[in-house]
């Protein structure tokens, strides 16, 4: 092995002749000294005689990975190395920054963009230090080619080993308690619990012994010790979904569990320390709502530290069809169900809907198809109308998936909660559409004023509590 100041420019390798000759030619175009190299075993060879200032390689090559030279560069302290591929899962993308990656470029790539990555490596070189893994990284149910999802993979990898709270954000049904999973499963603390707590669905009376737990005693039915989310999550991943509508009394307690480290339970007077990493999404525009005075300031800084955002399903169609296939084999196989297959006419058209339910409200539809289809190849007409176009009784299907959600995770009281907020909806959206002549809107909606009013009142009650 060479010794490390013998530096010998920039190597190149990868079994594409094509890709070698068009990314050495621009690099050589900017000044540079490159090496190309077709397989890991001349790699080796050339690192007798010295070491490259940076090396460029493949992820998958006949014979030995670029991953596998990739480890065993970064054992020996050779580097900084950027890894380039095809493949742009998470489990790849991540695997590559453990084991020593410093960028990860996506097949097929800007030259600009490569050049850009290259300038950054060699200028970040004295100071790159990334940590081994021998772990393998597990298979993750997030799925897509996309350029969008590129990037949103490319963060999962960087931010997945370090320790820092993450804010995940997107529209509803994106999959953020998917990125959150894997954040968890792609860190130190895989080995530990991951806790998931959607804020919205309890009830702000109930949502402070969630989190922080309480004693007996503490309060009416309070029969014994019961120890909350931060607990049952120590040492691991909390996931607070949802959390813009977080009540802002308990975003003051959260705010002083960040900042130190350490809470009591309610009607507790031990101190209890915590060592829990906070992952937090939200469909809601924080920074909105902080200029509302809906959202602390300082909680929203402790929160988004690094931050991840997730596309919509319609700014992701080349992802589609992708996804499609994959729910389509997963609902027959998780219902004993014989396999369907889309046809290429029903693909196009799916990828042409704008899906306002995201992933999730697609997952439903290929749930439905693998009931409902009648033969083994799911056709256009199978497909039924797109749910923008269902008029007023496609809001049945989320209220469904959102119920069959909140009872899986054995939720209390969701008919009341469903109640309330139908009525706050109904209420908001009469009230807009009248111009909020408060008459006109009861009238709209059926009811006398004076419920109106009084369904106000005790709405506005539940938001201040």
């Amino acid at each position: 092995m060479a010794k490390p100041n013998d530096r010998a420019g920039i190597w190149i390798v990868d079994d594409d002749r094509g890709v070698r000759f068009v990314l050495a030619e621009a690099l050589r175009d900017a000044g540079m000294e490159v090496r190309e190299f077709e397989d890991t075993a001349s790699v080796r060879k050339a690192l007798r005689e010295a070491r490259p200032a940076l090396l460029i390689t493949d992820v998958r090559m006949p014979g030995e990975s670029g991953l596998a030279l990739l480890e065993e560069l970064h054992a020996q302290g050779v580097g900084p190395v950027i890894v380039m591929s095809a493949y742009t899962d998470v489990a790849t993308t991540a695997a590559a920054y453990r084991a020593g990656a410093v960028d990860y470029l996506a097949k097929p790539f800007d030259l600009d963009q490569a050049l850009a990555s290259v300038q950054r490596a060699l200028a970040d070189a004295p100071q790159a230090e990334v940590a081994a893994a021998a772990t393998p990284f597990p298979a993750h149910a997030l799925l897509g080619e996309s350029a969008a999802m590129r990037e949103v993979f490319r963060l999962i990898g960087r931010v997945a080993a370090s320790d820092l709270n993450a804010l995940i954000t997107g529209e509803t049904g994106t999959g953020k308690e998917l990125v959150a999973r894997a954040l968890h499963e792609e860190s130190a603390r895989r080995s530990k619990p991951f806790v998931a707590l959607n804020t919205a669905a309890i009830p702000s009376e109930l949502l402070e012994s969630e989190l922080f737990g309480h004693e007996a005693g503490a309060f009416t039915g309070a029969t014994r010790r019961v120890a909350g989310r931060f607990e049952q999550a120590e040492g691991g991943t909390l996931f607070l979904d949802e959390i813009g509508d977080m009540p802002l009394i308990l975003q003051t307690r959260l705010l002083r569990v960040l900042a130190g480290g350490e809470f009591y339970r309610v009607g507790g007077r031990e101190l209890i320390r915590c060592n829990v990493r906070i992952v937090a999404a939200t469909h809601q525009d924080l920074d909105a709502r902080v200029a509302a005075g809906q959202f602390r300031a300082d909680l929203k800084h402790r929160l988004d530290v690094v931050r991840i955002e997730l596309p919509a399903l319609r700014q992701r169609r080349a992802d589609i069809p992708l996804l499609a296939q994959h729910f389509l084999a997963n609902a027959a196989q998780e219902l004993k169900l014989p396999p369907k297959r889309f046809s290429k006419a029903a693909l196009k058209a799916i990828a042409q809907r704008d899906f306002p339910g995201n992933v999730r409200e697609l997952e439903n539809l290929c749930r439905r198809l693998a009931v409902i289809a009648a033969g083994a190849e799911i056709l256009p007409a199978d497909l039924g109308k797109p749910a923008e176009a269902q008029g007023g009784g496609d809001w049945t299907d989320a209220l469904r998936d959102w119920a069959e959600r909140a009872l899986e995770r054995n939720e209390a009281d969701i008919h009341t909660r469903a109640r309330e907020a139908m009525d706050r909806v109904l209420m908001e959206a009469a009230l807009a559409a009248t111009d909020g002549h408060r008459q006109h809107a009861a009238a709209a909606l059926g009811v006398g004023r004076n419920t109106l009013t009084r369904k106000l009142g005790a709405s506005r009650a539940r938001r201040k509590s």
